[in-house]
């Protein structure tokens, strides 16, 4: 099982403390492929993809539009 995190460095020039998850592209328990975009991170007034760093099983663990910090997990890739 891998965890999805929100990277640290997409806060490199940003000055709120957290973002939002704006919008996941796939659902919950699809299978989705490396390099695949599985949602959208709004930091502040950036848009930013999150990209799937291998192949598997999606579990969605935090919810469209929650909030988000860096080293958020919010998702699981499962074998």
């Amino acid at each position: 099982m891998l965890e999805l995190t929100i990277p640290d460095n997409l806060w490199n020039t940003a000055l709120a403390p957290e973002g939002i998850l704006e919008r996941w592209r796939v659902q919950d328990g699809v299978n989705v492929n490396a390099g695949q975009v599985l949602a959208d991170l709004r930091i502040e007034d950036a848009l930013h993809e999150l990209i799937s760093p291998s192949a598997g099983r999606l579990a969605i663990l935090v919810a469209q539009d929650d909030l988000i910090e860096p080293g958020t997990i919010v998702g699981q890739l499962r074998p």
